[in-house]
């Protein structure tokens, strides 16, 4: 598999075990998979996640949730790409703080949501989407 971007990798693979109906997914671990993965457990997106080691790698295996058989997660959107990065300001997070899903946003801080980007006013570089 092409590790241009692990990120968006480890989405596919989201994705694609919700759609098989797969308790689980293992990928391997990084520390900016890593901080995702606990703002998603955070959030509610997901129930769990362990970190396991096998042959000397490190993975994540991430338990998937489902409520009445269908996907929590309905829509999990790579916006910030290494081939486009795209950045925001506290203005842009503010106008879009009360949707229904919430941005991951990359800071000087760590990586975070957008309500948290906004209780520390700071801006960044959009991870991602997640409804």
């Amino acid at each position: 598999m092409n590790n241009q971007d692990p990120i968006s990798e480890m989405f596919n693979c989201i994705k694609n075990a919700q759609k098989s109906k797969r308790d689980f997914v293992s990928i391997f671990k990084s520390k900016i998979k890593l901080s995702i993965i606990e703002i998603l457990k955070k959030e509610g997106f997901i129930k769990n996640y362990n970190v396991l080691i096998l042959d000397k790698k490190c993975y994540i295996k991430i338990f998937l949730k489902y409520f009445n058989n269908i996907p929590v997660i309905e829509e999990l959107k790579r916006i910030s790409k290494p081939s486009l990065r795209i950045y925001t300001n506290l203005f842009r997070i503010k106008k879009n703080i009360n949707k229904f899903g919430i941005f991951i946003i990359s800071t000087s801080k760590g990586i975070m949501t957008d309500y948290n980007c906004c209780e520390l006013k700071l801006g960044g570089e959009l991870i991602c989407y997640i409804s």
